[in-house]
């Protein structure tokens, strides 16, 4: 078993050896999981499935074609912006 120590600010430096079994890096996210039936806390990689991102790039409300996006440029560029 490994051991961690919680600083007074309730941080925890997760050993090289378990951030290496999860495949962890600097700036990735992990969660608890409580697990009810052992009565202990199961720290998991925070990954996220394709169907969860499902929704978050919203569709334009009015499509818009290839000459318009090029008037719109153009217009932009002629008013000095």
């Amino acid at each position: 078993m490994t051991a961690a120590t919680i600083t007074s600010k309730g941080q925890v430096t997760i050993p090289v050896d378990v951030r290496n079994q999860l495949g962890l890096q600097s700036g990735d996210r992990i969660e608890f999981s409580f697990n009810e039936t052992t009565g202990r806390y199961e720290v998991i990689p925070a990954t996220r499935s394709l169907a969860s991102l499902k929704g978050i790039v919203k569709k334009p409300l009015k499509p818009v074609s290839i000459e318009d996006m090029n008037r719109a440029i153009a217009e932009q560029g002629a008013s000095g912006r």
